[in-house]
């Protein structure tokens, strides 16, 4: 069983390294919401560092990568694509030109202290149930017991319910007809944010498989509780539903009636 220092300290250089080579790449492309690709990415490079540094990987540590993997190479996709067809993220613009305004930054100093080496600590605190739910695997029971079976089901609703999200929606801004409208049909009835949900539910149940582990598994927990604040409380429903209701007339009636995080029935008007 490796040392944990030993493997937190190898994730977070590796990590490091990387983010480093992705603030130099943004530098030259004078873009940095490209991270947002990457946040889900760099789970899934965390994961597989743990497991590989592993001596003997069992049925639980091969679960927790494989449900980090799945989540995580599809999110990227989607969101890599994203970018790619869309462009910079306007809110990434606005944070670059008021941090460079109110600091007398250079682009680039901005880009790396306001971005990247912020979101870097950000990302390795959220993957902690499968950091350390894997290193802990080794010297937990091999077979998975009840809290696994959990956890896996609710990870699994958690990715089947954020790729049909992402695809309803992608389908909707394909027409034409729709631009400048409101998506309330399908997920986006119940919820005004699927994919956010689908987020949360796949974290939660990755650390209830963790906590099978004993107490490495329990305390990563501040990994799914950072992820859900960070969903719903600070850069991910507010600033999104801030420039919705700036730009989509129809949006504010559709915050009356539709639930902000958990999928329930629309109220009556």
């Amino acid at each position: 069983m490796t040392d944990l220092g030993s493997t937190i300290l190898i994730n977070a250089a590796a990590l490091m390294t990387v983010i480093l080579a992705l603030w130099a790449y943004s530098v030259k492309i004078r873009d940095v919401s490209f991270i947002d690709a990457f946040w889900a990415f760099g789970m899934v490079l965390l994961a597989w560092a743990t497991w590989a540094q592993s001596e003997s990987p069992n049925a639980r540590s091969h679960l927790l990568f494989g449900l980090t993997a799945v989540w995580g190479l599809r999110l990227t996709l989607h969101l890599w694509t994203r970018w790619r067809a869309h462009g910079e993220d306007p809110r990434y613009a606005k944070i670059m030109g008021s941090v460079m305004e109110k600091k007398g930054w250079s682009w680039s100093k901005t880009s790396l202290l306001s971005v990247f080496l912020t979101q870097a600590p950000l990302l390795f605190i959220t993957c902690l149930p499968a950091q350390l739910g894997i290193w802990a695997s080794e010297g937990a029971p091999k077979d998975l017991g009840p809290l696994a079976f959990i956890g896996a089901t609710i990870a699994l609703i958690g990715i089947l319910f954020e790729t049909i999200g992402d695809a309803q929606l992608n389908a909707f801004r394909a027409n034409a007809a729709n631009k400048g409208k409101v998506l309330d049909t399908g997920l986006w009835r119940y919820t005004r944010h699927p994919n956010y949900f689908g987020d949360a539910c796949t974290w939660w149940g990755i650390w209830l498989i963790a906590c099978e582990t004993g107490l490495a598994g329990w305390i990563s927990i501040i990994g799914p509780i950072f992820l859900t604040f960070t969903l719903t409380r600070w850069s991910g429903k507010p600033l999104l539903e801030k420039g919705m209701k700036k730009t989509r007339p129809e949006y504010a009636d559709y915050v009356a009636r539709t639930s902000g995080f958990f999928p329930l029935p629309p109220k009556s008007k």
